[in-house]
């Protein structure tokens, strides 16, 4: 099991927290964040992680290396921001894998992953999408899925109320990005994921597994209080 690690958000959300650090080297408690999402992995059995950096990237290698717990690490430089899907596509090029789990630096989703690689290889999909139901989508956006577990439809962030929401974690068969040629620089969600959503017929994968995304003020301080006593 490898994994990408999307970490190279500017948090400009949290730039009170995160101006002169990559957002995901916000401190929970007296840690990084990036180490709590580390340590999900090194618990879930990956082999390996690749760390899609950019701003101020040196501070997560300075801190972290080449190793953490026993599984190598890697850094995929994005010398200017090719957005999420140009990120993916960049660190996929250092990993031989034709599949590979890719996940959010500013989210902690507990999800079991060998759970979620056998949901993806028994759908025989290009993607699978970890999905997680909440009381209000209304920051997230709204995923609507089909009778047989294909999710249909993204529905726009101001869409209020109870449901299922992107978790944040892909799996993803490489063949997805040669099937859907993009520019230099794309978002995985806006330019590939949702126009061609009909098209990739991505997998949902549903848990009610421990999640949050510490990517603004009110749920960075959350996880203050709450990300310490969480078990994997």
């Amino acid at each position: 099991m490898k994994a990408i690690v999307l970490a190279g958000g500017l948090g400009t959300r949290l730039s009170d927290i995160t101006s002169d650090i990559p957002k995901p080297m916000a401190k929970v408690g007296a840690r990084p964040f990036l180490e709590y999402l580390l340590d999900y992995l090194v618990e879930q059995g990956a082999e390996q992680a690749v760390l899609a950096v950019s701003h101020k990237w040196e501070v997560i290698r300075e801190h972290f290396g080449n190793t953490y717990r026993g599984i190598p690490l890697s850094y995929s430089v994005e010398d200017e921001p090719l957005g999420t899907g140009g990120a993916i596509r960049q660190a996929l090029e250092t990993l031989p894998d034709d599949e590979i789990i890719v996940l959010n630096g500013d989210t902690l989703f507990h999800i079991d992953l060998e759970a979620f690689a056998t949901t993806h290889h028994r759908g025989k999909a290009l993607l699978t999408i970890a999905l997680k139901q909440v009381a209000d989508c209304g920051r997230f956006g709204r995923a609507k899925i089909s009778d047989n577990g294909v999710i249909t439809e993204f529905l726009e962030k101001s869409t209020n109320g109870s449901g299922l929401i992107n978790g944040g974690i892909y799996m993803l068969n490489r063949r997805l990005l040669d099937d859907f040629p993009m520019p230099v620089k794309f978002s995985f969600e806006q330019d590939l994921l949702e126009p061609n959503i009909a098209r990739i017929r991505p997998v949902a994968f549903q848990s009610n597994a421990y999640f949050i995304d510490m990517g603004v003020p009110e749920d960075y301080e959350r996880a203050q209080s709450e990300i310490g006593g969480v078990q994997c």
